[in-house]
């Protein structure tokens, strides 16, 4: 696998369009892209190589 660099374009879900498409590196920590620019509604977020958010449960209330 090639290096990731500033300005590379890559897949990755993206939260607020919810599904995946071009993303634009902004970050890099450790030689992996850290956060991402959606090219399409412009959001920046952590890189989550390509994985949707895990589902929120509903009805899960506390006893108390």
């Amino acid at each position: 696998m090639s290096r990731v660099r500033l300005g590379d374009d890559i897949e990755d879900f993206c939260i607020r369009c919810k599904r995946i498409t071009n993303h634009l590196v902004v970050s890099i920590l450790d030689d992996v892209a850290a956060k991402v620019r959606c090219r399409s509604c412009h959001s920046e977020h952590d890189n989550r190589n390509g994985e949707p958010p895990p589902k929120k449960v509903k009805g899960a209330e506390t006893a108390g």
